[in-house]
Parts: C-alpha cells; structure tokens; sequence
C-alpha cells in the first residue's frame, strides 16, 4: 500500500491546532479544492463519519463536483491523533492526521496517507506520476492549515 506522509510545523499549542483540524466543516479554508462536511457524530469520536469532495467548485450548482471520498473515525486521541478509514469507491485506505508538540513551544501537524489505488495494476504503475503531484497538493495545504491553525480560537 502506497504512502503518503508530509508536515508542518505550526505556531500554536497542540490544543488549538486539535481545534482547527477536527473543524470539519471549515477544513475545505485550507484543504485544496476539497469540501469537508461531519456527518455522524459530527465527525468527533471512533465511529464519527465525514465526507470529502475533491473537484472543482461549480457556482451555477453552488457546490464543488467531483470525487467522493467518505471517511469513518477509526481512532480519536484527542489533542494528538485521529485515524480515519477511507470507505469511498475511489478513494480508499487508511489517514492520519497526528499533532506533535514541539519543544520550546508550537506543534507539528503530521499528514499520513496509506492509499489502496484503484485500478490495480493500472494505478499501482501510475503512482510514481500521480505522488508527486499529490504530495504538493498536500504540502500546498498544510502551509495553508499552519496559518488557518495560528489564527483559530482553542
């Protein structure tokens, strides 16, 4: 299984950045070109359930079109981890999103990806293509959620 794993340092406690990322339904302020919206359990807790559209944002329809991609919470440690299983027809796989404090103040934010690639052999021979595009999107958005994260109330 593929992996995917980038970070930033951020400067505030880890209480405040836990506070920016589980704010699901804000995550698309600083996730490129993805909607974030809490479903079950308003996405707090093991068993919470989000949804993730990953496109493009289309005024006339007042919505971004684009790839589905459910999540259920698998693990919840607040203020420092939450795990979540990818159960979407495209995208599937295993996330993580870890808060490490930083000596001497701050935090890092720690983004895991472990990817189950659809098309089998197809997208296992094109992820060498596909990892580095998505690994800038990813950094792209974790300097986003750094600034997003510094300016969140706890």
């Amino acid at each position: 299984m593929p992996e995917l794993v980038e970070q930033v340092d951020v400067d505030a406690p880890p209480e405040q950045v836990w506070a920016a990322l589980v704010d699901w339904d804000r995550q698309g302020e600083w996730m490129l070109l993805t909607d974030v919206r809490s479903g079950a359990q308003d996405g707090q807790g093991v068993g919470g359930e989000l949804a993730a559209t990953t496109g493009v944002r289309l005024p006339v329809l007042g919505r971004r079109v684009g790839v589905l991609d459910t999540m259920l919470i698998t693990g919840w440690a607040p203020p420092l981890r939450v795990d979540v299983r990818h159960t979407g027809r495209v995208v599937r796989g295993t996330g993580t999103f870890e808060v490490r404090p930083r000596a001497g103040g701050g935090s890092t934010f720690v983004w895991t990806e472990g990817l189950d690639l659809p098309l089998g052999v197809l997208g296992r021979a094109g992820w060498p293509l596909v990892r580095p595009v998505m690994a800038a999107g990813v950094r792209l958005s974790l300097r986003r959620f750094a600034a997003y994260a510094r300016a969140h109330p706890a």
